[in-house]
């Protein structure tokens, strides 16, 4: 064995060496790193398997023993670049999917069966034999289309590892770059080495890469030990920015558009880096179809937008805050909380407080709530407040004739006739069983008497029709007016209205009688 070949097989070893301690030694601390550990583990466990395979194949003096040690470097070396740039992926914070790895892996995989099995189709190497000139371990080979296509394939990998890190390196603080450095060499030097194995700058027959692979496994191990690499490691600004749930767009000091993120344009769709650069009126107008229509504060302030996006109709908590750039230039931070749920339950939650869940009017609750604040502005404006209180007759007797259901319809029936005759700002309510209350601020007992012999007519004129009949309806009120004395409360005027229903019915009902003081 020559000099050369000595320092070659040296030189490999070497590699294989570092590399294999860099995989024990993540092993070992694997515990105490997070999951980009098994990432490298199995990154530097490929180009061990590389290296040492290649070194044994230097010392190979057949060519069958030639060919057995390519395939074992085949288990190595196609895995390794993927298996770097799923590493570059997990340090730098971005994504890694099950697609992904199954996408990254399948042609290295193939590559390794199309080695293995080369004498029968030739493939990968058209011709793979000892150099007639230098003798072995010197390889003549000429490749064959899957040795083009594996080429492309891993020279990319670590192509697109060295573009990752170096699109990363300005976001990346200062006390990280260290860590970076190591990464971007170790992409670079195996991607040039192979580079000029492939122009053919190299030594015949023998495959340069594991011998400059101790380089960047030296890096590594600086940056471990140095600057705690996999311990504390930077995670890249897109992705804190855009595992963001809320939208979040970046104005300039002359508010122009210059980032979002993600779930902004997930918010609003047309939002596209082609409007980098323009006026944000403008960009809203894009967004919305609205000109105008949003006026960010430099200022911060929060407020609430409803927008239509799409065929949807989406509520938006808006707020806005005042962003330092560079050379003291303040922009301003938008950020959209998507509230639409929140705000549906919020409507459905209050609905159910406080509209009768049957006929869909104000309930009881709701009622002395809001006829509570009317009646006392009322009072304070000197204003006439009148209250009628309505029952259905003889509803008792249907519910026993007709079932539930029936006196259901019943009284959704007498409620949609009497919403024909109110007018706005009459406040009307289900009080309670098959009794209604209606408050009338600003008219008086007169008024009141009028409108409730006008419903009480109508509600006679309109029988109700079923699959069991024609049912008719009659109904008996109560009518009672507050007093000038500041005194009398709501309760008290409501117990008036109930004494004159009470009248009511015990002269014979589907009659209205207004409440007399004894």
């Amino acid at each position: 064995m020559n000099s050369q070949l000595t320092a070659y097989i040296t030189l490999v070893c070497t590699s294989g060496v570092l590399n294999l301690y860099l995989c024990l030694y993540a092993f070992v601390k694997r515990h105490h790193y997070t999951n980009i550990a098994y990432y490298f583990i199995l990154y530097t466990a490929s180009i061990t398997i590389y290296c040492f395979a290649s070194a044994v194949g230097l010392m190979a003096t057949t060519l069958e023993e030639l060919k057995f040690w390519t395939i074992i470097e085949y288990i190595g070396m196609p895995f390794s670049p993927p298996l770097g740039l799923l590493f570059i992926m997990q340090y730098l914070g971005i994504k890694i999917t099950k697609k992904r790895i199954t996408a990254l892996l399948t042609i290295p995989l193939v590559s390794l069966i199309m080695v293995a099995t080369n004498d029968w189709h030739h493939l990968h190497y058209r011709v793979f034999e000892i150099n007639p000139i230098l003798g072995s371990p010197y390889i003549h080979q000429e490749i064959g289309i899957w040795y083009m296509i594996h080429g492309i394939f891993i020279f990319a990998c670590m192509f697109i590892a060295f573009l990752l890190v170096i699109f990363h390196w300005r976001e990346t603080a200062k006390v990280y770059r260290p860590q970076l450095i190591s990464l971007l060499f170790g992409q670079l030097v195996p991607m040039l080495t192979a580079f000029v194995y492939l122009i053919g700058f190299t030594p015949s027959g023998i495959d340069p890469v594991p011998m400059v692979l101790w380089l960047s496994s030296l890096l590594y191990l600086w940056s471990i030990n140095t600057s705690r690499m996999f311990t504390i490691m930077p995670v890249a600004k897109d992705a804190i920015f855009n595992s963001i749930n809320d939208g979040v767009i970046v104005l300039d000091e002359f508010n122009r558009l210059i980032e979002f993120n993600q779930a902004c344009k997930n918010m609003f769709p047309p939002l596209d880096k082609s409007m980098f650069g323009l006026d944000f009126d403008m960009v809203w107008s894009m967004l919305s179809g609205r000109s105008n229509s949003f006026k960010p504060k430099k200022e911060a302030s929060i407020w609430e937008m409803q927008l239509a996006v799409g065929h949807l109709e989406c509520i938006y908590q808006v707020r806005t805050s005042s962003l330092q750039h560079a050379n003291n230039n303040k922009g301003l931070l938008i950020i959209f909380t998507d509230i639409t749920e929140l705000k549906r339950l919020q409507m459905k939650l209050e609905h159910q407080a406080y509209y009768d869940e049957l006929t869909q009017i104000y309930n009881r609750r709701a009622f002395f709530q809001k006829c509570e604040q009317e009646f006392s502005a009322a009072k304070k404006d000197l204003s006439p407040f009148t209250i009628i209180l309505c029952d259905i007759d003889y509803f008792k007797r249907v519910n026993d004739t007709y079932g539930h259901n029936v006196g259901d319809q019943l009284l959704m029936h007498v409620v949609k006739v009497c919403q024909t005759q109110l007018k706005e700002g009459m406040l009307f309510a289900r009080y309670g069983g098959e009794e209604f209350v209606l408050a009338l601020k600003g008219r008086t007992v007169l008024e009141g008497e009028l409108l409730a012999n006008k419903l009480r007519k109508h509600i006679a004129a309109q029988p109700l029709i079923t699959t069991q009949g024609v049912i008719s309806v009659t109904l008996s009120s109560g009518v009672a007016e507050a007093t000038k004395d500041t005194e009398e409360t709501l309760h008290q005027l409501l117990n008036k209205a109930d004494k004159a229903l009470y009248t009511a019915k015990r002269e014979g009902r589907n009659q209205v009688q207004v409440y007399k003081e004894i």
